[in-house]
This record gives C-alpha cells, structure tokens and sequence, in this order.
C-alpha cells in the first residue's frame, strides 16, 4: 500500500481513540481518588508511551525528518495492520464503555471503585492493555519506519512490564477474595490462553 494511505489510516486511528478516550478523561477527572500509587516511574513511563505511541507517529507522519529509517511491506502485511487496528480500536472503546467512571490512566482507585467483571472483562482482565499491544503492532505495520513502527512496541512494552504486577496488586488489596476468584476465572490479555 502507498506510505501515504497507511499514514492516514494511523491518523485515522488516532483520531478515533482521542473521541473514545474523550468522555472517560471528563468523567476521571470528576471522581475523587481513595488510593492514589502513581509514582515518578509511572509518569515517565506514561510520557515515553506517549512519546512512542503518538509524538513520533505525529512527528513521522506530517514531516519527512524520520524517512531515512523507511522500510517497506508487502500489502497482505499491511492489510493486517489495518485489520489489528481496527480490532485494538473496537476492544479500546469497548474496554471504556464497560470500565465507565473505574477507568484511570494511572494506578489509582476512586471512591465507589466497583470491580468491574462483565461485558468484555468476563474473559479477560486487562482487555484495554490488550487494545494497546494490538494498537502498538499496527503501528509497526502500518508506519513503516524502524523507529516509529518499533517505538510503540518498545514504550508501551516497558511500562506493561513494570505496571502490570503492581496494578494486580493494588486490585488484590482493594478487593481480595473477590478479584483473587476473578483472577483464576479469567486471563490477562488472550481469553483462555494468557
């Protein structure tokens, strides 16, 4: 496919998840926060994941600065990145719209925090990382551009790595035996595989 429609469809993407996420920041910023364990790590963590997954793909996409690290696809390769776009998109929103007003960007608990197990969480318990992990393989897809198609992979994979456990834990100690059941009924990220 030409570098010019994978560039739009990305900026389609993008677009698309700043109106899903749009409404849940509103409402997020209305709720009062019970357990805030947002840490120095985590907020770099985020700026990097911002960093990779929307600074560069900008940056890539209305400049010609990165076009030197240009590599290219076969277009079945990049028909994929459209097809796992679409889909990351699909469980991005519908991650949202099931979490309603428990959604955070961040490791934190709201007052009435309710523990959130059906709907697309029925099956899997990080269904929004998930979206992001598929979001961060289209990127490698559909920009390709070895240090925007791999900059999603990277940031994103870095703070899934060094949240995830302590996201867990922060449930575990907010719902106990109730999320330590929902736990051995449900995956992280696949259902029924991981």
């Amino acid at each position: 496919m030409a570098i010019l429609a994978l560039k739009i469809i990305f900026l389609m993407g993008l677009v698309s998840s700043s109106i899903i996420r749009m409404p849940h920041q509103r409402v997020q910023q209305q709720n009062v926060i019970a357990d805030d364990r947002k840490t120095t790590q985590e907020k770099a963590l985020l700026v990097a994941v911002f960093l990779g997954m929307f600074i560069l793909p900008m940056l890539y996409i209305l400049t010609p600065w990165l076009g030197f690290a240009n590599y290219s696809l076969p277009v079945w390769a990049n028909i994929l990145g459209v097809l796992i776009f679409a889909i990351s998109l699909w469980l991005f929103w519908r991650s949202h719209h099931d979490l309603g007003k428990n959604w955070s960007p961040t490791l934190q608990v709201r007052e009435d925090h309710t523990l959130i197990t059906d709907g697309i969480y029925l099956t899997i318990r990080h269904p929004m990382y998930t979206a992001i992990w598929l979001w961060a393989m289209a990127q490698g897809l559909l920009l390709t551009n070895w240090i925007v198609g791999l900059s999603g992979i990277l940031t994103f994979g870095t703070l899934y790595f060094l949240r995830i456990g302590n996201e867990e834990k922060m449930m575990l100690e907010q719902f106990g035996d109730q999320y330590q059941a929902y736990m051995q009924q449900t995956k992280r990220l696949l259902p029924y595989l991981l």
